[in-house]
């Protein structure tokens, strides 16, 4: 099953076109993809996840037999968007063995000692394998720009805060690291789930109530809630920039994890489908050789 194409095109940002967040409904998409109404309209999207998930598990398959590309997703979102969940669920049919997912803590002192996409490059996947970054390198033109303190030498400027060029240049140096990975074979999908501040205030309720899920609850947490519109703006910019015809990036509405599931794993399966992926031919030789391992056993 195939996530239908209008779909698809709706939630990508068109490389050389604003992201527009300000416009995009963080509830649905204006095409009615789900077909249904009411309470319908869940099942149909768990229907089409569980769809999703399996032809993630052949796709994944294939992707290794082929040893030809790797794919790596980037999840980006602001906190209780729902980016664990979707990985739990859209990838929960993919062996283990062939994915990775990497979340990327406060960097170390070696890890700064570096350019800012040294640890991240040291992450990604190899050939023949999915590796999804739960936040990534965005967080440098992202946290940072909304946190310049975090910069530490970098964020003194000709006046307060960074210098003004800053982001531009790290605009231009993450599209040529991603153009650089694509000519290589590593395939990018960048996801941006796209929560309402109202869902994520409720979202933050429900932990606060709920003893099992109180331990998902930070007060950095409402202490960066506080900064919503300076994301807003840092994201709007970060993703207009950087969304390209080799990596672009897709801006999924998160307000609804049901529907946010399905769409991730459509856009990913599309992904993969784009690979034009096939299993490994056997020549003649191999086939030979294959002929006597048989007999060999069949003799025992």
């Amino acid at each position: 099953m195939k996530l239908d194409r209008e779909v698809i095109e709706e939630l990508k940002v068109t490389p050389g076109s604003p992201a527009a967040l300000g416009s995009r409904s963080p509830a649905s998409t204006t095409v009615d993809w789900l077909g249904a109404s009411g309470s319908h309209k869940k099942a149909v999207a768990e229907q089409d996840l569980a769809s999703f998930v399996a032809e993630l598990k052949r796709s994944q398959e294939l992707l290794w037999a082929s040893d030809r590309y790797a794919l790596l997703v980037v999840l980006q979102a602001m906190d209780a968007a729902g980016k664990d969940g979707t990985v739990k669920h859209v990838m929960s049919g993919v062996n283990p063995q062939g994915c990775e997912v990497v979340s990327f803590k406060e960097p170390s002192v070696e890890e700064r000692s570096h350019d800012f996409l040294w640890r991240y490059s040291k992450a990604l996947p190899v050939r023949g394998k999915i590796g999804i970054f739960n936040r990534s390198y965005y967080e440098e033109v992202l946290v940072v720009r909304v946190h310049p303190e975090l910069l530490g030498n970098l964020a003194v400027g000709t006046g307060s805060g960074p210098p003004k060029h800053l982001w531009r240049q790290r605009f231009e140096e993450i599209r040529a690291f991603e153009h650089h990975l694509h000519r290589n074979g590593t395939r990018i999908v960048k996801i941006f789930l796209n929560v309402s501040k109202e869902e994520q205030k409720k979202r933050f309720i429900e932990r606060l109530e709920d003893p099992a899920k109180l331990w998902k609850f930070s007060m950095a947490d409402v202490a960066e809630r506080e900064h919503w519109a300076d994301y807003q703006v840092a994201y709007e910019e970060s993703i207009t920039a950087t969304s390209t015809k080799w990596a672009p990036w897709y801006v999924v509405p998160a307000d609804h994890k049901y529907a946010l599931r399905a769409l991730v794993g459509g856009i990913l399966v599309d992904a993969i489908d784009q690979m034009d992926l096939e299993a490994p031919s056997v020549g003649a030789d191999e086939m030979e050789q294959l002929e006597q391992a048989r007999a060999r056993l069949m003799s025992e």
